[in-house]
């Protein structure tokens, strides 16, 4: 971008500001003949902040393109014999005028410099997606710290996964820009996680040198205590201390779930006791490739609320934890679930560890909450008709149960695989986030054998690569049954589906 349509972009934000702000609904009484004049308001505002939203985007694409081309003009204009320490002078310089004119720290002007630098580099498809609005600066920022210590290619397919509709692999769900950047980070590290050029055992060796325990004071008597630990060690402590809060939450219990969970973890460190405290294990879901179980290949194993972990992790805990972790092993061929390990026929049981594997957490648009905390409801309720099979169940968050049954707010059909989407009261539809499998790696003696089948067995019919067939994947047990009318006694039917261990 030169300066000169560096000018007539801010221009064209000013008239759109402008704009805006004179078709708000307060500012225009059209829609008074409406038969529901406040509906076409509420509907007004809504459009208004969304538009909002997209101006705040482009504004933000712009101070992208103003600090990079600051940047370059400068170093331009440097002298050519320069020495080193010349160039880092200039270069404080250059953040020293961003901050001034930004009325901001040299950090915060140093890190806006830095991000300038790889969207107008190196990830043309995000800067353009900030530029016309279809994703925040969160995003953006969330994309360049996802790329970091990535080569080129890396970073290239990492952006074109999640921003290039007719890239290899897109995306599945929601588009980038209609996560919350939280969830839409941890969606961009889980993809770099499973992408990453060097495998994730040889990162974890090298990362868990780092793991230390921090402390740092804050205002009021306070201070932050923070670990860096081992992801399997950090969830087990959370779930723990979750399991053990909730244990103690009454009607006669004061205290919310953050403050009784911090009260535990103290006494726990501290050695202390806590009277009628369970020690509770959680039920968690490592999903493990079938190849990887087996040394094939380096795939990482998912864990459930965190994300990708080694395979050598996924196979100790499973070992040393096996009432707590529950092994699913995925299909060969495009990933999804092949298989959940079962300790109970009941219901209720299997479909909840159904149902957190199907959507990994709250399916509510933009809650993070994990999938332990949350409650199996009927989409459709039971006394409207709504059956207990699975694509008539989610799993939300207490939060967004309440809101399901105090407010307008309404899910939509689920499917074995996809999670419900959500319809406001305004009638406005809102998309839920898919766990995006992927397929697996092949190992490249199964390949061999693929290509040129006269080198070894035959290859069974069953787990070739393609199209996957309808009965490999998990279906709903009993689409129809209702656990009110399920036999005690009678045992789960067969899921239909090759039975891996």
């Amino acid at each position: 971008m030169t300066r000169t349509t560096a000018v007539e972009a801010l221009e064209a934000i000013k008239a759109s500001v402008a704009a805006l702000a004179l078709v708000i609904p307060g500012a225009d009484p059209a829609g008074q003949g409406e038969p529901d004049p406040l509906r076409h308001q509420s509907d007004g505002w809504l459009d208004t902040l969304a538009e909002a939203a997209r101006l705040q985007a482009a504004t933000a694409a712009l101070v992208v393109h103003a600090a990079a081309g600051f940047a370059d003009t400068t170093r331009a204009m440097a002298s050519p014999n320069a020495l080193p320490q010349g160039l880092i002078a200039q270069d404080m310089a250059v953040v020293s005028e961003v901050a001034c004119v930004l009325t901001v720290s040299e950090r915060t002007a140093g890190a806006l410099l830095s991000e300038a630098h790889e969207l107008s580099t190196t990830l043309p498809l995000t800067l353009a997606a900030l530029q016309d609005g279809s994703i925040s600066w969160q995003h953006a920022r969330a994309m360049v710290d996802e790329t970091a210590n990535l080569d080129p290619a890396g970073a290239a397919a990492l952006e074109a996964h999640f921003l290039d509709p007719d890239a290899p692999n897109p995306a599945q769900g929601c588009p980038a820009g209609e996560l919350v950047p939280s969830r839409f980070r941890h969606k961009a590290r889980t993809w770099r996680e499973r992408h990453h050029p060097d495998s994730i055992e040889e990162r974890h060796t090298k990362s868990a040198l780092d793991r230390r325990l921090e402390f740092a004071p804050d205002r009021d008597g306070m201070a932050w205590l923070s670990a860096y630990l081992p992801a399997d060690q950090a969830a087990g402590i959370w779930d723990r201390t979750t399991t053990a809060a909730r244990a103690l939450q009454g009607p006669h219990e004061r205290r919310n779930l953050s403050q009784i969970r911090a009260d535990m973890a103290a006494k726990w460190l501290l050695g202390g006791t806590a009277e009628h405290v369970p020690s509770p294990s959680a039920q968690v879901l490592v999903t493990v490739p079938v190849f990887a179980l087996m040394g094939l290949t380096d795939e990482p194993a998912m864990l459930d609320g965190y994300g990708p972990i080694p395979t050598s992790m996924a196979s100790r805990l499973m070992a040393e934890s096996s009432s707590s972790f529950h092994r699913v092993l995925t299909d060969p061929r495009d990933g999804a679930p092949l298989e959940i390990g079962r300790t109970s026929y009941r219901i209720p049981v299997s479909m909840r560890q159904w149902l957190r594997l199907r959507d990994g957490k709250c399916p509510f648009p933009g809650c993070t909450n994990q999938s332990l905390d949350n409650e199996a409801d009927h989409l459709l309720s039971w006394a409207d008709g709504g059956t207990t099979g699975i694509i008539n169940l989610g799993q939300p968050c207490p939060k967004h149960h309440r809101l399901k049954h105090t407010s307008g707010w309404t899910p939509t059909g689920a499917t074995t695989d996809k999670p419900p989407g959500w319809i406001s009261p305004t009638g406005r539809q809102y998309a839920s986030e898919q766990q995006g499998w992927e397929p697996p790696d092949w190992p490249p003696d199964i390949m061999t054998l693929l290509i040129h089948p006269q080198l070894g067995p035959t290859m069974p019919d069953d787990i070739l690569p393609g199209e996957p067939t309808k009965e490999l994947r998990p279906v709903d047990p009993l689409p129809e049954w209702s656990w009110q009318q399920a036999p005690v006694d009678e045992p789960w039917p067969e899921w239909g589906v090759p039975q891996m261990v």
